[in-house]
């Protein structure tokens, strides 16, 4: 019988409390006996346990705390001051890694480190703190954990405070027993609300809809059955002109050679965004444009600060592609999810940040900063930080709204703007950036010869020359987002307590309630209903694990998700064991504190 890895339940909570009192009371005199044989602490009822089992069998467990409690089980031992590290935004502690003795020499504990891992990536979390006995120190550090140079005392027992990011963690994890891993991949009857596999990549992407569909492109029929909700493509049609020029010579479309430069599409843009063309540089999707400006402008020695919760090829770029040190500017639930411009002054007035990323709409909020806010920021900044502004939802604010003309004429500044989103050519993968002539100079001779495609370029040249139809469609997108969010916020049986907040763009999001499903379990329940949703939990533990990302879609899909949410949070209602400790998970370990 196969291992389970699952969500604790309130049945395993009593027996959590009694074997810690086996072990840590009894077997290795950490805490005094209690005369009711149960061990327990103040964090319980608030951190996550994962549980390990084997058929009706518990074998261990593994308790984690989430930096949304404000609290760590270290915080009685140390200070802020002594342990900086506990004032991060992004750190999960991992504690109370427990086996039942007889199980010890088995893969429980590894597994349940390893479940530990992938939970805490899957929220969000960025880095992880321990406290490891010190006999079992070199078990921590095979795992790529390292001691912070504190060790603590409770009562019979020593403790090394360790550390390490989950970034590292997940490349030592897979480099030293991802054979072993996918070996027991098969044998482990995996219960958990996150893959039991990282992608190969590292990096989380939207459109899992796509593999419903079929990346092998024989069955495209699905695409009529599937609502694609969880990637932002447009819900409408790009303008006529573009299926005009798509449609009038698609042999020849296919096979000719664009420019090489894809000049005459550089100049649509120039004439229409009212710019040098000297000042621009197209790409195949803005991110073709990210990976090779950050590329050429940063190192691993560079900073870099990101806004968080943010657009999460940015950190991939440049924290996993490149390795440089990142810091994250966060943004809170409590202040609308807003940019303060005096907070961000204050974060970059020291100049040592190499590159600023700032997305205006921001995704996944939805929130738009104001440009006169950003070019105040911009102008009070030092001359050595440089300003990447995505706009790709920009249209569905105010063209005018954008910091491109800035972007001309000061060389701190870069404005990359898709094609993709605002004018429904993801499909196409066409993007450009505005940038100082040098910048921008410098770009383009990186750029590799035909760079964006003969139909990408005339799709997107015929859009630019239709503003009129593009405008309409955003207006009525506002509508329909609208209309959305009521739907959503009205569902039945959760009397009030979902949270949906629209912000200005194609999308919105959807927070469930605390003591309810996760994000992941909704998103899983709805794809039963051919319904994707994107889950933003691995984006930022802001989320908590709880919040969804919902794509503005036509009223026919718009009703479709609605239901498909209403059906999927009755079943999982209905269904105890996905309510239970939803901080809760399942894992196996050998005990450690």
């Amino acid at each position: 019988m196969g291992l389970q890895l699952r969500a604790a339940t309130p049945e395993d909570l009593e027996w959590i409390y009694e074997l810690r009192h086996r072990v840590y009371a009894e077997e290795l005199g950490q805490h005094a006996p209690d005369p009711a044989g149960r061990l327990r602490d103040g964090l319980d009822g608030d951190n996550v346990y994962l549980v390990a089992a084997r058929g009706a069998a518990r074998i261990g467990f593994v308790s984690l705390t989430p930096p949304w409690l404000g609290r760590y089980a270290l915080d009685k031992y140390l200070t802020r001051d002594e342990l900086p590290l506990l004032t991060d935004g992004d750190l999960f502690e991992v504690r109370v890694l427990t086996v039942e003795p007889r199980w010890r020499t088995t893969a429980a504990a590894p597994l349940l480190m390893y479940a530990a891992l992938r939970w805490i990536a899957a929220r969000g979390g960025r880095r992880v703190v321990a406290m490891g006995r010190s006999e079992l120190l070199d078990m921590y550090l095979a795992v790529g954990l390292r001691p912070v140079g504190r060790t603590v005392h409770s009562g019979a027992l020593t403790f090394e405070v360790l550390t390490g990011d989950v970034a590292g963690l997940r490349e030592v994890t897979m480099d030293r027993y991802g054979t072993t891993l996918e070996r027991l991949r098969s044998e482990v009857d995996w219960r958990l609300d996150v893959p039991f596999a990282p992608r190969p990549d590292g990096c989380e992407h939207g459109g899992a809809s796509f593999t419903a569909i079929g990346t092998d492109f024989r069955s495209l029929h699905r695409r009529h059955q599937v609502v694609a909700a969880d990637v932002l493509d447009a819900w409408f049609p790009p303008a006529p002109g573009v299926r005009a020029a798509l449609a009038e010579d698609p042999d020849w479309a296919a096979r000719t050679s664009p420019p090489s430069g894809a000049e005459g599409l550089l100049a649509e843009i120039a004439a229409a965004r009212a710019l040098p063309v000297e000042t621009l540089a197209v790409g195949a999707g803005s991110s073709d444009l990210i990976f090779r400006a950050f590329g050429q402008w940063l190192t691993p020695e560079s900073r870099v600060l990101l806004t968080d919760p943010g657009y999460g090829e940015y950190a991939h770029v440049t924290e996993k592609v490149i390795g440089c040190r990142v810091d994250r500017f966060r943004l809170r639930r409590e202040d609308g999810w807003r940019i303060d411009p005096a907070r961000l002054s204050a974060a970059v007035e020291s100049g040592r940040y190499d590159l600023v990323v700032v997305v205006n709409p921001n995704n996944p909020t939805g929130r738009h900063a104001p440009a006169a806010e950003l070019r105040s920021v911009i102008a009070a900044a030092a001359d050595s930080t440089r300003w990447w502004i995505d706009e790709a939802y920009l249209g569905y604010v105010d063209l005018a709204e954008s910091l491109a003309q800035l972007a001309a004429t000061d060389p701190r500044v870069v404005v990359c703007t898709s094609l993709s989103k605002m004018y429904a050519l993801s499909g196409m993968r066409a993007a450009y950036l505005v940038a100082d002539p040098v910048t921008a100079g410098r770009l383009r001779r990186w750029t590799p010869p035909w760079p964006v495609s003969l139909p990408a370029q005339l799709a997107a040249v015929a859009a630019l020359r239709d503003p009129a139809h593009y405008r309409g469609c955003w207006l009525r997108t506002h509508a329909l987002r609208r209309q959305l969010a009521g739907d959503l916020d009205g569902l039945a049986g959760l009397d009030g307590a979902v949270v949906v907040e629209e912000g200005v763009a194609n999308f919105l999001t959807v927070t469930l309630p605390a003591g309810g499903p996760s994000a992941a379990q909704l998103v899983n329940e709805c794809r039963r209903h051919d319904v994707y949703l994107r889950d933003l939990s691995p984006l930022s533990p802001e989320y908590r694990g709880r919040t969804v990302r919902i794509a503005v879609r036509d009223t026919a899909e718009n009703a479709r998700i609605v239901a498909a949410c209403r059906a999927a949070l009755e079943v999982l209602g209905t269904d105890s064991d996905s309510l239970v400790a939803m901080p809760a998970v399942t894992s196996a370990a050998g005990s450690a504190r």
